[in-house]
């Protein structure tokens, strides 16, 4: 990683007149209903639902829990599950792609750069380095027994529920957990990805159940998509809408329901098989390009590695186990003393007259290649960005955004080099 590290909004929720009010179960998973019988709620069980009861003559919503116990013999296939899940590769046995993996890298330090999208020859190893950086994802404060991963001081990642408890003056009780990494299909239905009010229990049973879908999971997390440039049109729609907003919103049969869905957008694709929209190719923060490895060494090494890891991979796992304890402190400290970070006022000028010498459309640029910056000094342990972090990551930020023509490729990003150095110079 030495190699490495040398070289290289949100809208409020609609609220709706009606308030909705939530309860959590700390001891059991919650399971909400919503109800239509007048004056009390049902307690019919459904997994994995949001309810809201509907009084007669009010329009009035609240929400009523049912919790089911988790059994013992429940808890431990849960155990056994997490302990018997597929090995992923280790970060640290990456070999090259330095640009990728400083972009990834870059992004779990600050979120907010707004994720990665890859591009490159089948067979580089792209899916498998953005997999292998479950690992290293730091924990983060989460509200307990919250599907939505809503951060309990940070009111524009709450959900209803725990934004309804908060100003109430509620304890809310919380817990650390990792960073989730949440896999979008590409043959994922709108339903499964925006989640859906089941109609069907509304006409047999009298109750509106809304299941979350992957949006709600991947809030506060990653949510990536191998080979985004075969994604479905409607799909690609719903990402923009919810990358725009940080919020997903649901309309389904004259009921409304909002939840935060802020994550990292990561996508891996192969452009022979078809570019992206200039619309969601704007949405990713940062670009990097994947080539195949040339060199006749280190290709044998790859393959070398490879099959060590197929043969036995937790011996494997186990060799880089010092190296990847050593990128994760490196990522806590980086986090940690992030905001600690200083640019100063010049060199923010002269990021921002690269940018519209190059006529990039928008301010996106400017706020993404600011903070990438920031991100690589508080990588290399920092406290003030230098003109060659900004060096390093200014065409990863910009070259994705200045195509004009959907039919244009993207620019392996020379002219941004150029104009860098033109400028500050």
């Amino acid at each position: 990683m030495s190699g490495l590290l040398g070289t290289s909004s949100s809208a409020a929720a609609v609220l709706s007149s009606r308030s909705i009010s939530f309860s959590s179960s700390s001891s059991k998973s919650s399971i909400r209903a919503l109800s239509f019988n007048p004056g009390k709620s049902q307690g019919r069980r459904f997994y994995g639902g949001i309810g809201v009861p509907v009084r007669k003559g009010r329009s009035h919503f609240s929400i009523s829990n049912v919790a089911t116990e988790i059994s013992p013999a429940q808890e431990q296939a849960q155990k056994l599950s997490k302990e018997n899940q597929r090995p992923v590769y280790p970060f640290a046995a990456i070999v090259g792609q330095d640009e990728m993996k400083l972009c990834l890298l870059l992004n779990v330090i600050d979120p907010k750069i707004g994720g990665v999208m890859i591009m490159g020859d089948r067979g580089t190893g792209k899916s498998t380095t953005v997999r292998s950086l479950v690992d290293l994802l730091p924990e983060i404060t989460v509200v307990a027994a919250d599907p939505f991963n809503s951060d309990p001081e940070d009111p524009e990642s709450m959900g209803m529920e725990v934004r309804e408890k908060l100003m109430k003056g509620e304890q809310l009780p919380t817990i650390k957990t990792k960073i989730n990494m949440v896999d979008l299909p590409l043959g994922a239905t709108e339903d499964r990805v925006c989640g859906t009010i089941d109609i069907e229990k509304a006409l047999t049973e009298g109750v509106k159940a809304f299941e979350p879908g992957l949006l709600a999971k991947a809030n506060r997390g990653i949510l990536y998509v191998d080979e985004v440039n075969l994604l479905d049109d409607h799909l690609v729609d719903v990402l923009l809408d919810s990358a725009a907003s940080g919020w997903n919103t649901v309309e389904r049969e004259g009921i409304s329901i909002s939840h935060p869905a802020r994550f990292i957008l990561i996508g891996s694709g192969n452009p022979e098989e078809g570019e992206l929209r200039p619309q969601l190719l704007d949405r990713f923060g940062m670009h990097a390009q994947v080539g195949t490895v040339r060199d006749a060494e280190l290709r044998v090494k790859i393959v070398e590695e490879r099959s060590r890891f197929d043969k036995n991979p937790k011996e494997f796992r186990e060799t880089y186990k010092v190296d990847q304890e050593k990128l994760q402190e490196q990522i806590s400290a980086a986090r940690s003393c992030l905001s600690a970070v200083q640019m100063d006022h010049e060199l923010r000028v002269k990021i921002s007259k690269v940018c519209a010498e190059l006529n990039v459309d928008g301010l996106r640029g400017d706020i993404v290649t600011n903070r990438a910056a920031k991100a690589l000094a508080a990588l290399k342990g920092r406290d003030q960005v230098t003109t060659e972090d900004i060096a390093v990551v200014i065409p990863n930020c910009l070259r994705h955004r200045l195509r004009k023509d959907p039919l244009e490729s993207i620019d392996s990003g020379l002219l941004v080099i150029e104009k860098f150095y033109e400028v500050f110079s």
